[in-house]
């Protein structure tokens, strides 16, 4: 059962925030979103999460900053980035994260890759 599994997702695009909070939703998770790295890592203190949904380019601080944050004061929790970028994953600062996927219209790799990093 996925309904006491929390996803937070992280991404200043409001489309694909609300498609993914919408998709997971349907899939039986708790989706909680943030528009920013800064309100991300301020939900991480104020809610538990299993699992973390990261863009990389967004304005103020980047997903590869936020990673970092939470790398180090949350180790234990995955971390999925979720970029349009691919030569990101070139960027050993990004190899903290449980995976890489790549945005696409088709969902089917991201989904499949939240399912199996939840505990």
């Amino acid at each position: 059962m996925t309904d006491d599994k929390r996803i937070l997702v992280i991404d200043d695009d409001v489309h694909m925030r609300e498609l993914l909070e919408l998709e997971f939703t349907d899939l039986g998770y708790q989706v909680t979103t943030a528009d920013n790295a800064f309100l991300g890592l301020q939900s991480l203190k104020d809610e538990m999460v299993d699992l973390v949904i990261l863009d990389i380019k967004m304005p103020g601080m980047n997903g590869i900053e936020a990673l970092e944050k939470i790398v180090s004061t949350k180790r234990e929790l995955p971390v999925i980035i979720h970029s349009a970028y691919s030569h990101f994953r070139e960027n050993y600062l990004t190899w903290s994260a449980v995976a890489y996927v790549i945005k696409s219209g088709n969902l089917d790799e991201l989904i499949q890759t939240v399912k199996n990093h939840m505990k």
